[in-house]
């Protein structure tokens, strides 16, 4: 049975805003990121989501949690520490166009400095999100994560068609992907245009 998953992005963060690397330093949404995520929720009040998921780090959470809580039927969210964002290690906290030229010279299997490799956060993408969708066939569900795995992911699943370096994933951008007998289909990437919505009391 197919399974629809919207992998959304979070809600901006300060340090999205000023560009520093954030990885799983655990940030709060900024006073944009909480209307963004307002907005979200807006938009998918009406989608019947059986269950929402999301990264323990709390920019998701938060984002997340207006999802659910927006539900026509209030649905509940559950933390899932394997969403979170690429450990960073010593990069954390550090402006991205600082280390924008090392990023480049390490090689998808290292991992230096603390920092997780890219191939280590794609299998942890898909084991995690395959533990997911086994609990939900046939169902519609939401994962709220972050833009460098959601990017690592499509580009696991598509063979490098998609997702990182091709593909910008924008804050609570909307992915949506159909899976069925471990077969994954893009449908949307990043779909913002809940954010020119305008939230009416």
């Amino acid at each position: 049975m197919e399974t629809i998953v919207y992998l959304i992005r979070h809600g901006e963060t300060d340090w999205n805003h000023i560009q520093k690397i954030q990885g799983h330093t655990d940030t709060d949404l900024n006073e944009l990121g909480y209307m963004q995520a307002e907005k979200l929720a807006n938009r998918l009040a009406s989608e019947g989501f059986a269950h929402v998921y999301s990264s323990d780090l709390k920019r998701a959470f938060e984002t997340a949690k207006r999802v659910g809580e927006r539900q026509q039927t209030p649905v509940p969210v559950t933390k899932v520490r394997g969403l979170r964002e690429r450990c960073y290690g010593d990069w954390e906290g550090r402006h991205l166009a600082d280390v924008q030229k090392d990023m480049l010279n390490v090689e998808p299997h290292q991992s230096i400095c603390g920092i997780e490799s890219y191939h280590a956060m794609q299998k942890r993408a898909d084991r995690v999100l395959s533990e997911i969708i086994e609990k939900h066939p046939g169902q519609k569900i939401a994962v709220v994560s972050h833009g460098g795995l959601i990017n690592a992911f499509l580009h696991y699943i598509t063979e490098g068609q998609l997702g990182t370096g091709i593909t910008k994933i924008g804050n609570t951008g909307i992915t949506i992907l159909h899976v069925e007998n471990k077969s994954w289909k893009v449908m949307e990437i990043s779909r913002v245009d809940h954010l020119e919505e305008t939230i009416t009391d």
